[in-house]
């Protein structure tokens, strides 16, 4: 018996509920982590809102949060299954099987994001409903042991001080299932592969004036550096020798390609800026970079579109992320590309491994759809891709801007000379 045991506070029911949610939440994560990192019960919530999001959030999302949206909003997600689980577990103390049924309730939630999703499979929603079992059984767990040591008085049932340990004991497992969940899900890197030597080599890249100039922007940006903007809350995981590449729709013949197969057609390398639509004057969002690829138009050729009443391309991820580019745009002689390689290595994974379309002079929005994996073929008419059902421009034109790298705005700069760039 412990003598004079402290009551436990009044606010531990909702820390139950909250740690029984969390370690929920991480053990659906390490599923997912295993499977396929975008069905994660969070993830697959938050992938769902931004589907739902109207365009104007999305802009101004990405205008007043930039690189951080997508962290808050996973965080803004969490913190919200976070207070309901707080609040399930006050209801757990005297209604057990009514918090159940809420937890049941929240499960069932990231299982319909995770199902919903374009690409959805059916194992798609395991990594939810293992968490719902996880977070029922552990807040039952931890409500049960609340009161065995409530009446502990004999050293027969634990006591409040072992139920305190014992629930910090659940957070830190839920943490580092969380961690490993993490780990699992952005592990896998780029397998070395050798890219083949372009056909058509770029030439000899200008020295940019960033080596004499503090400040000025290099003409190449690093992969490290180079923006992303997406709507994917966790980069995909593509195994190359799986993948495939189909043009289908309006053509003479479907085809499909493997990645050695567009490795071994005629390459060309070029150098292209890229940039997005939601880039302001003078914003972060444009990068260059030496892309090598196949030519659209040889990839295209494949399936035969000489006779193609087609006004469009309209492309697809692994994911089932939709992008359209206009035929005309795509097939006018500018260098237009199915890139496989960025700086003269295979594309990281953020920048759309192992395959990605380029196209110069649009809005990536519009023509420049990472991890594909189909092109259809089709008209406006017939079919819209995400952003064009969302009323947006379908040409996309990228609108010239320029910006002066140096001196920054508000800097204090010595007498003499002063180098603008």
């Amino acid at each position: 018996m412990e003598p004079d045991q402290p009551a436990l506070p009044s606010w531990w029911p909702s820390a139950q509920g909250a740690v029984a949610v969390l370690l929920g939440l991480a053990t659906g994560h390490l599923v997912a982590g295993v499977t396929e990192p975008d069905t994660s019960p969070v993830l697959a919530v938050g992938s769902a809102a931004i589907d739902r999001s109207p365009p104007a959030l999305k802009e101004w999302a990405i205008r007043e949060l930039g690189t951080a949206d997508k962290p808050v909003l996973v965080g803004t997600v969490l913190l919200v299954v976070l207070a309901l689980g707080a609040a399930l577990g006050r209801v757990a103390v005297r209604r057990p099987s009514a918090a159940a049924a809420g937890l049941a309730g929240l499960a069932l939630v990231g299982a319909l994001a995770a199902a919903t999703r374009p690409a959805a499979g059916t194992l798609d929603v395991l990594p939810s409903l293992v968490a719902g079992a996880a977070s029922v059984a552990a807040l039952r767990w931890l409500v049960s042991a609340g009161r065995t040591g409530d009446r502990a008085t004999d050293g027969a049932g634990p006591s409040r001080r072992g139920v305190v340990l014992a629930t910090g004991a659940l957070a830190g497992a839920a943490v580092a299932g969380g961690a490993a969940g993490q780990w699992l899900a952005s592990s896998r890197a780029v397998p070395a592969i050798s890219l083949p030597t372009p056909a058509d080599p770029a030439p000899p890249f200008p020295a940019g004036l960033e080596r004499t100039v503090p400040g000025i922007t290099p003409l190449r940006t690093p992969p490290g550096e180079f923006y992303r903007v997406d709507t994917r809350l966790v980069v995909p995981r593509v195994d190359v020798d799986d993948w495939t590449l189909t043009i289908d729709g309006d053509v003479d013949r479907v085809v499909e390609i493997g990645f050695d197969d567009l490795a071994a057609m005629r390459l060309v390398e070029r150098d292209i800026t890229l940039t997005c639509v939601s880039n302001e004057v003078g914003g972060p969002y444009v990068g260059g970079a030496r892309w090598l690829g196949v030519p659209l138009r040889d990839v295209l050729d494949l399936a035969g579109i000489d006779g193609t009443a087609a006004d469009q391309v309209l492309s697809t991820d692994v994911g089932g992320m939709t992008i359209s580019t206009p035929l005309g745009v795509a097939l006018d002689g500018r260098d237009s590309l199915i890139a496989i390689g960025m700086n003269g290595a295979p594309l990281p994974r953020a920048h759309g491994f192992p395959a990605r379309m380029v196209v110069p002079g649009l809005y990536g929005y519009v023509g420049a759809c990472k991890w594909i994996s189909r092109m259809t073929l089709t008209t406006y008419a017939e079919q819209q891709a995400y952003w064009t059902e969302r009323d947006w421009a379908v040409d996309g034109p990228v609108k010239v801007s320029s910006r002066v790298d140096t001196p920054r705005p508000f800097s204090d700069q010595p007498p003499g000379r002063v180098a603008v760039g």
